[in-house]
Parts: structure tokens; sequence; C-alpha cells
């Protein structure tokens, strides 16, 4: 059977898989539509599976909000170039949307979700992988639903934070998310810190304040002392306000009548050991790769 044009421009369409491999689906189908995208969803999901151990540091941050919900999502690709591709751009944006739709953040459960295509994620992640040739994974997703005010803002793609106020308003809000994005707390306020952390600290301080030779007394109050400048510099409430270092967050909710009730912040592959790779290695790695897929 003859293969036409526009018999590759449907399969394409339905697939996502590049134009030579629809094609051969389409001769070694005999024509038949189905039958070839059958064979190319297969061959997708194979490349997926042998992509699938490579490490996927880089990628995106979405945010999308509806209400008194909002999603925060991260989706990863193996490199900064894929992340700006606007396919993957499209699929991070429509997991965050089935995310703040059905209200799931397990990942396992978000995979079988469907899309506004018909397309399950995780079916529209296998097309994305064949047609970008990197392992790409949805890693993590949050959903914050509150009455009051929520902000949320992102730095490029990379960074974003979601606030939820008690008091204040939506601008406040998005200040302290801003702020929230680029100094990276690690609580609200103090009743918030790691025990674990707290004591942490208070050992490393009282071992340096023990080699000045100062009396107990005084060793006392040089721990506290750093003790307390320690808690400003973790908590959200203690640390200066990012656009206006005169005033800490503290002291900018107070002045609202306000309070955050949660925030959440995420950063494009923090906690992932990137691998560090030769580049012509790497390329060349690509190349044995591609040859194996074909």
């Amino acid at each position: 059977m003859s293969i036409t044009a526009p018999m590759v421009k449907e399969l394409r369409e339905r697939t996502g898989a590049g134009m030579m491999e629809c094609k051969k689906a389409l001769v070694a189908a005999d024509g038949d539509l189905d039958a070839a995208a059958e064979a190319l969803r297969k061959s997708g999901q194979a490349k997926a599976d042998k992509k699938a151990g490579r490490v996927a540091a880089d990628g995106r941050i979405v945010i999308q909000a509806n209400g008194a919900k909002a999603v925060i999502a991260e989706v990863n690709s193996e490199t900064d170039f894929v992340a700006k591709d606007e396919n993957f751009v499209g699929f991070a944006e429509a997991v965050a949307a089935a995310a703040l739709t059905s209200g799931t953040t397990d990942v396992e459960s978000l995979s079988s979700q469907s899309l506004g295509d018909g397309r399950s994620i995780e079916a529209a992640r296998t097309e994305l992988v064949q047609k970008v040739g990197e392992n790409i994974s949805v890693r993590r997703v949050d959903i914050v639903e509150h009455e009051g005010p929520i902000g949320f803002y992102t730095h490029g793609a990379r960074i974003g934070a979601v606030v939820a106020l008690q008091g204040g308003d939506e601008a406040l809000a998005r200040d302290i998310a801003m702020h929230v994005a680029a100094i990276n707390p690690t609580c609200i306020d103090d009743s918030g810190v790691p025990a674990e952390m707290l004591e942490r600290e208070k050992r490393i301080f009282e071992e340096q304040a023990a080699e000045s030779g100062k009396p107990a007394e005084i060793i006392e109050k040089m721990v506290n002392g750093r003790i307390n400048k320690f808690l400003k510099e973790v908590t959200l409430v203690g640390q200066p306000f990012v656009k206006d270092d005169k005033k800490s967050v503290g002291q900018l909710l107070n002045g609202a009548d306000a309070s955050v009730v949660s925030f959440t912040r995420f950063e494009v592959g923090e906690g992932i050991e990137k691998k560090k790779e030769n580049f012509a290695d790497e390329v060349m790695k690509q190349i044995e790769d591609a040859k194996k897929d074909d």
C-alpha cells in the first residue's frame, strides 16, 4: 500500500513521533493507522523505559491557581535545553492543571489522570520522552487550599513558592512568596525549627564559645546570642524582608495584622545528585543511544 503524506501527518498528530518513525511504522503496518499508532506507542514506552534510569535534575516549576486552591509542581528533564522546549513546557503546564482539577498530589496516582486531549499523563510523558530523547519525570506536586489570601511567585521557571496568609491581602501574600523564593527560610517561626537542627547549632556554638576561655555565665550569654541570631536567619518571620531589609518579615506581617499559615517552596533539582560527565563523552553517549533506539 502506498504511504501518503496525509497519512504520515495524521499519525504524527496522534502519536507525537517523528516523521521518519511514522513513515516506517506505516510501511510496517501496511498503511493501518491504528496498528502503526499502537506500534509507535509500544516503541515509545520501550525507549522511555530505557531512559528512566538517567538522572533528570533539570526542568521547571509550574504554579497554577483557581480561587481558594493553588498547585505547585516540579517536572524534570535531563537538560535546560529540553526544559525550555515548548512541548515540555506544555506538558508541565498540563500536569499542574490535572493536579489542580483532580486534587491529587501523589505522583503515581497522578500519572493515570487524563489530560484535555484524553491521554493519560503517563502516555503523554512517554510520547514526550520519545520526541525529545531525554528522561522526563513528574517529581513532586503540592496543593494549597485556603480561604484566605494565597500568593505565589516563580523566579524564572526554576524556583517557585506558594504562601497562604491569615489576614492581609493577595498582594502581601505574593510579596511573602517572593521572599520565600529568594531567601529560602527553613520554617515560619521558632516553633518550626527541627529540634535536631537547633541542638546541632547549639553544640557548635558552645564548643566555639568554650575556646574563648571566658567565664561560664559569659559563655552562656554568647551561646544564647548566637542561637537568637541563627533563629532569625532560618525562620521566615525573623528574616529581613527581601524588598526592604530595614524591617523583618514578622514586622511586615504585624503591620498588616496578618500571619503566615503555610508556605511551600520548590527549586528545580534540589536534593538530586546530578552526575558530572565529560561533555564530549556525553555527546558520544547520546549518539550511541540514538543508534540503539533506531
